[in-house]
């Protein structure tokens, strides 16, 4: 569709800017999972992680060094050469796949102990239905699903005054059509204009029943006030790998994890 075409295109002119940003980052020893993520995830030595939206890599590396054999797959042909020269350069060995993440079964159909995927990811996919097939497809009869990502309060709001403390929906939350912006990045590079892209706004409701239907159970769910970049007047939260805003305090949610595991039973979460 050529919203995922705009999307590819934009992403992959980000791609060069990332990488050069990681690379520096693992040199000087301050790049890992951010710390919500590295609190929650299970042990993951000797286990097998298929790492869905992996851009050019960063955090594949990062779930390597806690003992995974990983595979990173990612839609922008660049991102993905980007991941390779990442991982050699910084020593790790990590298989990188270029391909749509639903349309990833058609062409591997290996098993994985788990899928973990984070940090503004949801919203680049119009479909969660086969989103979550798709996880499901490639997990093992014990393996499960880590999820970190935006939450959708946050995604309503205009970032710029929620940072100053004021609440003003900008984005409606049950929106069946994308938003198209001419500007991408920031967070990893400079913002690039002139480069539309498409993101989709999913509720909790979309993203609960997809799992069920895909035979995806939720464990467990935490919600947090800190995002994972500075969104427009959040400050660094030590050494945490995040960021949060002055005004916030407990007031409103920023960011979401889930882990959710293959079914023992048909349907319930």
């Amino acid at each position: 569709m050529k919203e995922i075409d705009a999307n590819r295109e934009a992403w992959s002119a980000l791609a060069e800017d990332h990488y050069h940003t990681f690379l520096r980052r693992f040199r000087e020893g301050n790049y890992r999972l951010n710390a919500h993520i590295r609190r929650e995830l299970p042990d993951l030595r000797g286990k097998r992680v298929l790492h869905l939206q992996c851009n050019t890599g960063a955090d594949s590396i990062c779930l390597a060094r806690m003992g995974a054999k990983v595979t990173g797959v990612d839609f922008s042909p660049e991102n993905i050469r980007f991941a390779r020269k990442l991982a050699a350069d910084v020593g790790e060995e990590i298989r990188f796949l270029e391909s749509e993440v639903c349309a990833l079964p058609a062409v591997h159909a290996e098993k994985y102990d788990a899928v973990f995927t984070s940090e503004g990811v949801l919203g680049w996919l119009p479909d969660l239905r086969s989103w979550a097939e798709t996880v499901r497809f490639f997990l093992k009869e014990d393996g499960f699903l880590y999820l970190f990502d935006s939450h959708p309060f946050f995604l309503m709001m205009n970032g710029e005054k929620l940072g100053r403390g004021e609440f003003a929906v900008q984005y409606p939350y049950f929106s069946r059509e994308p938003d198209a912006d001419d500007v991408i990045g920031g967070y990893a590079s400079a913002p690039k204009r002139g480069r539309v892209s498409y993101f989709w706004m999913h509720t909790f409701s979309e993203l609960f029943n997809a799992l069920a239907a895909a035979g995806l159970c939720v464990r467990r769910m935490s919600e947090f006030p800190e995002n994972f970049y500075d969104s427009g007047g959040f400050q660094p939260a030590g050494d945490t790998g995040l960021f949060v805003s002055p005004c916030n305090g407990e007031r409103f949610p920023v960011s979401y994890s889930l882990l959710a595991e293959v079914c023992r039973r048909e349907g319930g979460f």
